[in-house]
C-alpha cells in the first residue's frame, strides 16, 4: 500500500504559496483518493468521463474535479454537472460545446486554454498564434457559461532541465501578453498550469500557479 498521506505532504511541503496542486488521481482506485482526502486534498484531477462518473457518485461531494486530459466534444455532456474546471481546451468548437452544456445545467464552467509549446509531435493544444487569433476573433466574450481563467500546458518529456525550463517560461511569458491584452480586469483568469510529478518543481519557479501530480503522491498506475 502506497503511503498517500506522507507522499502528498511532501509534495505540498515543495509547493510555494499561491501554488496549487491537483492530484492526479485517473487509474487509482478510491481508497487512494479518500487517503489523500483525509490528508486534507480538495482537488483532484481525471481525464476518462466513466471512470469519473463513478468517483464523483461515491467520494466526498466537496471535492473539486479537474478534467486534465483530451476531452472530446461529445463526451461534454457527462460531466457538465459537475465538473469544476476544465484544464484543456484547445479549440473555438469544443468551447462552444461546453458553454451550451453547462447552460442546460444552469452552471458556468472554468476552463483553461491549452498550449502547444513543446517539441513533441502531439495533435492537442494551441500554438501561441493559434490561441492569439482565437482570442482576438472574440466570439469568446458571447460565451456566458464559461469562463476563460487561465493557460495550460505540458513541458516537453525530456530530461534537459533547461529546455523544460524555457517552455514553461514561454508560457508565462504569452499568459503575461494575454492577461494584459484581455483579461487585465478579470481577477479570475488566473490560473498558469504546468508542472507534473517529474517536473513541477522547475514549474514553480516559472510561475506555475497549478501543477498536476499523481505518480508521485499515489504511485505507479492501477489499470
Amino acid at each position: 500500500m502506497v503511503d498517500v498521506a506522507k507522499n502528498l505532504h511532501d509534495v505540498l511541503d515543495n509547493l510555494p504559496d499561491g501554488v496549487r496542486l491537483v492530484a492526479i488521481s485517473k487509474f487509482h482506485p478510491n481508497e487512494y483518493i479518500e487517503a489523500a482526502y483525509k490528508a486534507g486534498q480538495r482537488v483532484f484531477g481525471e481525464s476518462h468521463e466513466q471512470e469519473l462518473q463513478k468517483k464523483v457518485e461515491t467520494l466526498p461531494k466537496d471535492i473539486e474535479w479537474h478534467f486534465i486530459g483530451h476531452l472530446q466534444t461529445n463526451k461534454v455532456k457527462y460531466i457538465a454537472p459537475y465538473i469544476s474546471m476544465i484544464e484543456a481546451v484547445d479549440s473555438m468548437k469544443l468551447m462552444k460545446e461546453i458553454n451550451k452544456q453547462a447552460a442546460k445545467h444552469d452552471r458556468v464552467i472554468k476552463i483553461l486554454l491549452e498550449l502547444h509549446i513543446a517539441e513533441e509531435e502531439t495533435k492537442y493544444g494551441l500554438t501561441l498564434d493559434a490561441c492569439r487569433q482565437l482570442l482576438a476573433d472574440g466570439e469568446w466574450r458571447d460565451l456566458k457559461n464559461v469562463h476563460i481563467c487561465g493557460l495550460m500546458m505540458m513541458a516537453s518529456n525530456v530530461d534537459d532541465q533547461e529546455q523544460i525550463r524555457h517552455e514553461m517560461m514561454t508560457a508565462a511569458n504569452f499568459f503575461d501578453e494575454v492577461k494584459a491584452k484581455y483579461f487585465a480586469d478579470d481577477d479570475e483568469f488566473k490560473e498558469r498550469s504546468w508542472g507534473m510529478s517529474h517536473d513541477y518543481k522547475i514549474a514553480v519557479q516559472c510561475r506555475s500557479t497549478l501543477v498536476r501530480v499523481g505518480t508521485a503522491i499515489f504511485g505507479p498506475r492501477v489499470y
